[in-house]
């Protein structure tokens, strides 16, 4: 098995591990910044504030995002499964 091959399938691997955490994570970050613009706004300091709405937008975009999600990990897993006699071959 060759270097370059071991490089691609971690690249690949990445950018799919990337992909379908993005979703939960933007929503999170974008709901974190609302909850402390809110927070600063209203001068309220409860830091389990900002816990339930992260989590219900983490929930409700996995929700939305999970038939995305499970085919691209179905594709990479086909294409990976595919592509072993090539790798294993050196090809």
């Amino acid at each position: 098995m060759e270097f370059d091959a071991v490089s691609d399938i971690t690249n690949q691997a990445i950018k799919v591990a990337l992909m379908i955490s993005a979703p939960m994570l933007i929503g999170a970050l974008v709901m974190g910044i609302v909850v402390s613009i809110f927070q600063a706004v209203t001068q309220i300091n409860e830091q389990t504030l900002s816990f339930i709405p992260k989590i219900l937008v983490i929930v409700g975009s996995l929700i939305i995002f999970a038939p995305w999600m499970s085919d691209t990990l179905t594709t990479f897993t086909r294409e990976l499964i595919i592509s072993i006699p090539n790798v294993v071959a050196g090809r």
